[in-house]
């Protein structure tokens, strides 16, 4: 089997509020898209406070740590690669229910990660926010292509009609132990609160509560950090670039950032940056890809 050097393959993927709801002050405008975002300014503290979630963000699985549980047959546990590229979870509108699905997304598709605490039952503030923002046309179309979101919800309801009465009680008793936990690991008290993360899982910035009327302002916040999250994810995926990381495209134009960390008789291992490890053979991927590999057997002399 050839195994390629861990710094030339790779595969790919595919890939509240700032401002304090107190005080009679009139709402700034929102910055400049050319000026620095308030929530990475020293000493602006209404533009929303850094925190640091309670879990690193995402990091390499260095090669040598990688194990393959059988050694006649290193790929025989590993994922489709298509399978996964296809797999898409079920969810309701556009906010993500799951953080694990909606980091993997985030991560894949090189999008920051937004991360609402509501309690849409209790709070006339989170209520204003999505009427004024959130659930506005112009705002869905916006986010639908720049963000990936995630809706942590205090209100639990569970309305499955296939569950019966003790799933659905479980059920209940998961999703507030899986909220109680996204509060502590994000420091949140009261709500609305947005956090906002890039692609990586960092925290770009956190904002806490919401005044009615000042949509234009947090949406000007939010547009902010997507564009410090974008630049410092083009460096991000520069890095790993020269580790040998690529993006690969597959006959569906399925796209995917990842390293090739195993080769044999056109059967690719593939490794992404959260250590996400999946199989495919070589020709199910597109002909620059095709020639890419060929291109690197002829170095090799194969």
């Amino acid at each position: 089997m050839l195994r390629f050097p861990s710094c030339l393959l790779a595969l790919a993927v595919l890939t509240s509020c700032a401002k304090s709801g107190s005080g009679t002050a009139p709402a700034p405008m929102p910055p400049a898209a050319s000026e620095v975002p308030p929530m990475l300014r020293a000493g602006v503290r209404d533009a929303g406070t850094p925190v640091t979630p309670g879990s690193a963000p995402v990091e390499l699985t260095p090669e040598e740590d990688i194990v393959f549980t059988d050694p006649d047959n290193p790929d025989a546990t590993l994922p489709e690669l298509s399978t996964l590229l296809s797999t898409t979870p079920k969810r309701r509108g556009p906010w993500e229910q799951s953080e694990t699905i909606a980091k993997r997304r985030a991560a894949r598709e090189g999008k920051p990660l937004l991360i609402w605490f509501t309690d849409s039952a209790r709070s006339p503030m989170c209520k204003a926010l999505s009427q004024e923002l959130f659930a506005t046309p112009d705002f869905e179309k916006w986010a639908s292509e720049k963000l990936i979101r995630l809706r942590v919800d205090s209100n639990i309801q569970v309305d499955d009609p296939e569950l019966s009465l003790g799933d659905k009680e479980t059920r209940i008793v998961d999703l507030k132990a899986y909220v109680a936990r996204m509060k502590k690991q994000y420091k949140i008290l009261g709500s609305p609160v947005v956090v906002l993360l890039n692609p990586g899982g960092e925290v770009i910035g956190t904002y806490r509560g919401y005044k009615r009327g000042d949509a234009d302002y947090f949406w000007g916040l939010i547009k902010q950090g997507e564009v410090a999250s974008a630049h410092a994810y083009q460096s991000w995926r520069a890095s790993l670039e020269k580790k040998g990381y690529r993006e690969w495209t597959d006959r569906l134009d399925r796209k995917v950032f990842a390293k090739l960390v195993a080769y044999t008789n056109g059967s690719l291992t593939l490794v992404e940056p959260d250590g996400t490890r999946s199989r495919t053979q070589e020709n199910k991927f597109s002909d620059k890809d095709r020639e890419w590999i060929a291109q690197q057997k002829r170095i090799r002399g194969l």
